[in-house]
């Protein structure tokens, strides 16, 4: 049975071209067996009409606080106290701004600050528009609050422009609420008790004050790891890497730069946790020396020497005790399996999750990932391209399974 059967959704629609895809969430919340009631801005109303959704819904589509024809009132109050969940998508930059600060200037603003129920967010905007700090603070501030945000996709805007901003698809977005409500953790929380060490984003390795040695990590898989973790009970610190994802409510977040610094945080909680995922993309080599002034434009090639960093995740694998879930991540470019499988013996892990830069959605700076999880016994499963969310919950489910045969 769905863990969306039964359940009484508000579906708040703003004003975005996006909205034409809230037909297809309707239909696809109902067909999970949900009953949908759809509020509209005033705004949505220019991009898709009430009649469709209502017809779609088979419910009447409420825009205004009350009927002008009749003086009925459309009680926010009551609306708000009804739902099991309130949706909002496409959530625009303004709804956002408004819901961030609490400004009630239309029926849906009035029916979220009613709602006692979970709240999610589906923004959709231009990549400009969610870039901007401002939004980024909206973003935070709602998330602060205890709403859950559905990651945007990446992809073609209204604009003409290519990036973060895209409405999550309608199925992606289904899939997002199926997890949350899951009535397989719904009340059961299998890590409570339980401390999680996840690592996420890339080191910087300074060469003087300006310049350093990096990578294209964005931190998001670190991030939904730490997240799933914490919301399956575990208490969780997120060692990070600079990355400008927002931290999870609830995690404790430790902020490094370099693969040294990233070592000694790891070192200090490693012994004290029962499960410990390295998703950061740790750099090899560093600079043997380290300039305290910025190094001048000289001469037509310069040369810079390197030495290895500690390997984290080998000297982890070294500490690690029978009760430990150690897991480890492979990027590979060539010889997938066989690099992963070499990197999971070699340190000591239960096991390794693969992904290539081979694989379309797949690697930095993505919201979507194409992984396979190899075993220390050597069993493979491999799963389709998801959302890092969606990734961050198998890899949870694996590390469940670890943690039962123990």
């Amino acid at each position: 049975m769905s863990s969306l059967q039964g359940k009484h959704i508000v579906l708040g629609v703003c004003g975005s071209i996006a909205a034409y895809k809230s037909a297809l969430i309707v239909r696809l919340l109902i067909h999970e067996g949900a009953s949908v009631r759809v509020i509209m801005t005033p705004d949505a109303t220019e991009f898709i009409t009430p009649l469709t959704l209502a017809t779609l819904s088979k419910q009447p589509v409420f825009v205004d606080y009350f009927d002008p024809k009749t003086g009925e009132w459309n009680n926010h109050v009551q609306i708000g106290l009804d739902a099991d969940l309130l949706i909002i998508a496409p959530a625009s930059a303004n709804t956002l701004a408004k819901m961030a600060n609490g400004l009630c200037d239309n029926l849906l603003t009035a029916v979220y600050l009613s709602a006692k129920c979970p709240v999610y967010i589906a923004p959709a905007m231009d990549l400009d528009m969610w870039k901007h700090p401002a939004t980024k603070r909206n973003i935070a501030l709602l998330q602060s609050y205890g709403n859950h945000i559905i990651p945007p996709g990446n992809g073609e805007l209204a604009s003409g422009l290519s990036g973060e901003g895209r409405l999550a698809e309608p199925e992606e977005i289904i899939a997002f609420l199926q997890r949350q409500s899951s009535e397989q953790y719904e009340g059961d929380k299998p890590f409570t008790h339980l401390r999680a060490l996840v690592t996420a984003g890339p080191t910087y390795e300074a060469i003087d004050p300006v310049r350093f040695i990096g990578n294209h990590s964005s931190g998001k898989m670190g991030y939904a790891i730490a997240k799933r973790l914490h919301d399956l009970g575990a208490t969780v610190t997120l060692v990070s890497g600079p990355s400008h994802e927002i931290a999870p409510k609830g995690v404790d977040l430790v902020k490094v730069n370099s693969a040294a610094e990233m070592l000694a945080a790891c070192q200090e909680h490693f012994q004290s946790s029962d499960i410990v995922v390295m998703s950061a993309a740790v750099a090899d080599y560093t600079p043997t020396e380290y300039a305290d002034q910025k190094i001048k434009k000289k001469e037509d090639s310069f040369a810079l020497s390197l030495q290895r960093t500690t390997d984290i995740l080998a000297t982890l694998g070294q500490q690690k005790t029978a009760q430990q879930t150690l897991v480890g991540f492979a990027l590979e470019t060539n010889d997938e399996l066989a690099n992963a499988k070499g990197k999971l013996t070699r340190k000591n892990l239960d096991f390794i999750v693969l992904n290539s830069t081979n694989d379309t959605g797949a690697g930095f700076s993505t919201d979507t990932n194409h992984i396979t999880i190899i075993e220390r016994d050597g069993q493979e499963h491999r799963y389709e391209l998801k959302s890092k969310d969606a990734v961050a919950s198998d890899i949870c489910e694996r590390i469940l399974v670890h943690r039962n045969s123990l």
